[in-house]
């Protein structure tokens, strides 16, 4: 017995009339599914825990929700969608802060920055905070194996030394540029240099060989002009080292670029490993920039479906200390050819509706290595076992309030897309595993706010490991080697199978350092180490709104003063999803924005 080729839909309403605890939970069920699936998922009074569930933690870096299953028109992403359909789908997810070492240590830890002190690429949370235990180390230490492929931990960077003029050397070849220059790994002591092996691995973490050459001047262009460089993809015999740089795989060292490289170690590792129990750990490196990815993938995304978004301007009413300068696409080759005033000149349009393009297309191409990787768990009957997250260390802005990459506050820069896929609980197991028809259908949508941190207590209560609550205080918290600061997911994800409503959480918690007021490029604010710290931006979102506070901040005792604040802002989603209207000096919202700064000041969102 089967339903009907509609859709069934199943939605749930809070009886409260707060903005902020009015949850509607849609439940899309996918075609033909029978019906005893369906009653399974919605009579099923628990979830069943195992203790020999693989588990596959995809992490893409910098991604935005620029996926279909998130409704964005402009996506093409299959093979994450089909995901989707086999999992929870988390619409209001982020990260902790809006900068690759510190969202993923906050996510691998299940600490907050503030606990663990770290806010920048330079501290290693074992030696200077505490010795946490992280998320891969729990399930180690419980007898699975865990590995980690590509970019998990932040593990350093990559500097290239020139020994000779590199227009010169480019001008020959790629293997003569190569030959000349010497690349050299800085490792950076954010994961100690070394992803935090061997205390997380069974193994030794696997980063790609190419990884050496990913800002390696390898883009070809017909002649130095920016506009040129983007609007026509020429080979020719110059190479750049470029923001936007679609490639032939096939003339880049080695022939293949770095996540292809992860894609196969995956591959292997999976294949070696179908019988003991995994936690494995593949991180993708696209869309981070350069926006370096196979050209073929420009086919599903012309130029003509895309322009800056409306809203290409800093918003009024909103503090300069908010801004960032993206200073990390100005050390671009041709956005520097551009010439902008720092830190204020905006992209031009065209050029900016070019990097924009080209991010959808590189997301596209990390869609077609999940999906590539979903199959192979398929082929090797694996899937039918194995917890599988996707998610990314923080979101990226493509234009909104003129700003571009992350390092902020706002809504673009902290949203991540967050899909888990558990076996006999969104799916059921004897269903066909299928990423090759793009059919775009809706998953099981929680819209609660979620964090990054939460995956950590999510992931071992499926496993049926125990993790016990951090205390209250950040003093006693670091005091603990094994606690979670965030939530299990699974009282949510029990919620939306069963129709039924659980206390949770107000908001999630997100957090941005600068060294002053005012933006700058050199140095940059963006990227500030610990002791420039001069200002702390605090952020709590909950459903309807985002409240942020920058307050004075102490490089010293790591603590802010709330007694001394800048700025702030306040944005109402119910009306100002784009957050364009900062209400937080409107004597309307007075009491709302009272209730959220205290509830952000005592830096615990539980109910």
């Amino acid at each position: 017995m089967f339903i009907s080729e509609n859709l069934s839909r199943i939605v749930l309403r809070n009886t409260t009339t707060d903005d902020d605890t009015n949850v509607i939970r849609n439940m899309n069920i996918k075609q033909k599914m029978p019906l005893t699936a369906i009653l399974f998922l919605i009579t099923s009074s628990s979830i069943t825990t195992a203790s020999n569930l693989n588990v596959l933690l995809v992490i893409v870096d910098d991604l935005r929700p620029a996926l279909g299953c998130y409704n964005d028109p402009k996506a093409f992403t299959p093979n994450m969608d089909r995901l989707a359909e086999k999992s929870v789908l988390f619409d209001k997810a982020y990260a902790q802060q809006a900068l690759c070492a510190p969202s993923r240590n906050s996510l691998l830890t299940s600490r907050r920055p503030d606990t663990l002190g770290l806010y920048d690429f330079y501290s290693y949370w074992r030696k200077v905070t505490g010795n946490f235990t992280t998320l891969p180390q729990h399930f180690k230490s419980n007898g699975y194996t865990t590995a980690s492929l590509g970019k998990v931990f932040h593990p350093g960077a990559v500097i290239l030394i020139y020994t000779r003029n590199p227009i010169l050397i480019a001008k020959e070849s790629i293997q003569m540029f190569l030959k000349y220059n010497t690349y050299v790994q800085f490792l950076g002591a954010s994961s100690n240099g070394n992803d935090d092996s061997p205390y997380s691995w069974s193994e030794k973490p696997f980063h790609p060989h190419t990884d050496r050459y990913k800002d390696a001047p390898v883009c070809r262009t017909r002649s130095s002009s920016p506009a040129s460089n983007l609007v026509k993809i020429h080979f020719d015999r110059i190479l750049y080292i470029l923001q936007v740089c679609p490639v032939r795989v096939s003339s880049m060292p080695n022939s293949t670029l770095p996540d292809i490289e992860t894609l196969n170690a995956a591959k292997a590792f999976l294949s070696g490993n179908r019988r003991e129990p995994f936690f494995l750990a593949v991180g993708f490196q696209k869309p981070h920039i350069p926006l370096k990815y196979p050209r073929r993938f420009l086919k599903y995304h012309p130029l003509k479906k895309f322009s800056v978004p409306k809203n290409y301007e800093w918003p009024l009413n909103v503090s300069s200390v908010a801004y960032n300068p993206w200073t990390d696409l100005r050390r671009r080759s041709d956005v520097e050819k551009l010439g902008l005033e720092c830190p204020w000149e905006k992209i031009p349009q065209d050029y900016g509706r070019r990097i924009i393009q080209s991010y959808y297309a590189a997301v596209t191409y990390i869609d077609d290595l999940v999906g590539d990787l979903l199959n192979e768990l398929e082929r090797l009957h694996l899937i039918n076992h194995t917890v599988v997250i996707l998610t990314s260390d923080h979101g990226w802005s493509l234009g909104e309030h003129a700003e571009w990459a992350k390092y902020s506050n706002f809504e673009v820069a902290l949203r991540v897309p967050l899909l888990i896929s558990i076996p006999n609980i969104t799916f059921r197991v004897n269903d066909k595993y299928e990423s090759s028809d793009y059919c775009r259908l809706q998953s099981i949508i929680v819209q609660e706010p979620v964090e990054l941190l939460d995956i950590f207590p999510t992931v071992a209560e499926l496993a049926n490991l125990k993790i016990s609550t951090c205390p209250d205080e950040i003093s006693h918290s670091r005091m603990s080697d094994l606690c979670t600061e965030g939530s299990s997911l699974v009282p949510l994800i029990k919620a939306a199978l069963t129709c039924k409503s659980v206390p949770w959480k107000i908001g999630a918690i997100s957090q941005y350092p600068r060294p002053g007021l005012q933006p700058s490029c050199k140095p940059s604010s963006d990227e500030p180490r610990l002791r420039e710290i001069r200002i702390m931006g605090y952020t709590l979102r909950t459903l309807r709104y985002r409240y942020t506070a920058w307050v004075s901040f102490s490089p010293i005792t790591k603590a802010p003063d709330w007694r001394d604040t800048f700025a702030e802002e306040m944005y109402d989603h119910k009306i100002d999803q784009d957050e364009n209207i900062n209400v937080a000096y409107s004597k309307r919202f007075e009491r709302e924005k009272s209730e959220l700064k205290q509830t952000l000041m005592a830096g615990r969102t539980a109910r």
